[in-house]
């Protein structure tokens, strides 16, 4: 790619967020620019439009490619108990914790298609804390938070999950919570029970809850040093007191503004503990 092209393609780029910014009022001008690069790329392969111009276009006019246009450029991808060591140290470690409280309420921030909030669901039911817990599971894509209500998803991924919950200390048999019928299987809708979906946008929205455990894995890398620290800052203030901060094991606080706000719990598993005091 010549330096001309490059320079075109940034561009187009720039053009197309501030598209879909004054057009839609979705914002994605502080999103990591390499990497919201290679998703408008891939995007407009996907949508067969010739240039990314050929995507704007497309943006202004058909209202209804909005919500393919937010799945495509979100990356909604997870996986039931990505991360085991996470997931073992949430329930041996953080989870006995929360039990002291009468209720409990959980964020997971950028739940893409429901796989953690389901495997949260579990471990909070094999710890006997289900029942008063309420999980808020929210997402800036509303085709992501569809799939995630359904709890559909392709059979392929079942015996790496599988492997996933025993190693995060799994004290059944994950079949035994979903149903398998042709290529998919399905979760039992009992876990959802205590689960509310809803889009909530990061970038723009302000706190969704007062919440005991926050979980937002694997978000942040996509975001620029200044939002970083306003999604800091916004799960700061959604915290109570004591209450934990759960990011991607590629994550860190290390530079962010809000950083003194946090100790770290688990440093290892990136889970931070809000400050008793406020800053």
């Amino acid at each position: 790619m010549t330096v001309d092209t490059l320079e075109l393609d940034s561009i187009e780029v720039e053009l197309f967020v501030q598209a879909l910014q004054r057009r839609h009022g979705y914002d994605f001008s502080q999103y990591a620019p390499a990497s919201l690069k290679r998703r408008v790329r891939q995007l407009t392969d996907h949508l067969q439009c010739k240039t990314i111009s050929g995507l704007t276009e497309r943006v202004l006019h058909e209202p209804t490619l909005l919500p393919r246009v937010l799945d495509g450029l979100t990356v909604p991808a997870s996986d039931m108990f990505r991360d085991p060591g996470l997931f073992r140290g949430l329930r041996e470690q953080v989870l006995p914790m929360l039990a002291s409280y009468p209720r409990i309420n959980i964020w997971q921030a950028g739940c893409a298609h429901g796989q953690e909030v389901y495997s949260l669901a579990i471990l909070l039911e094999e710890a006997g804390l289900y029942e008063r817990t309420q999980i808020f599971a929210t997402d800036l894509s509303e085709q992501a938070l569809q799939q995630a209500e359904e709890g559909i998803y392709p059979i392929r991924n079942a015996q790496q999950w599988s492997r996933n919950y025993q190693a995060a200390g799994g004290r059944h048999s994950l079949a035994d919570y979903y149903s398998a019928r042709y290529n998919l299987l399905k979760i039992d809708q009992h876990l959802r029970r205590n689960v509310t979906f809803a889009q909530h946008n990061l970038v723009s929205d302000g706190v969704f809850c007062e919440a005991h455990l926050i979980l937002c894995r694997n978000v942040l890398i996509y975001f620029s040093n200044p939002l970083q620290d306003r999604v800091l800052s916004l799960f700061r203030d959604s915290l109570v007191r004591s209450g934990f901060l759960c990011l991607g094991l590629r994550e860190s606080l290390e530079y962010a503004t809000a950083a003194a706000s946090f100790a770290p719990f688990d440093e290892r598993l990136r889970i931070y503990r809000m400050n008793n005091q406020p800053e």
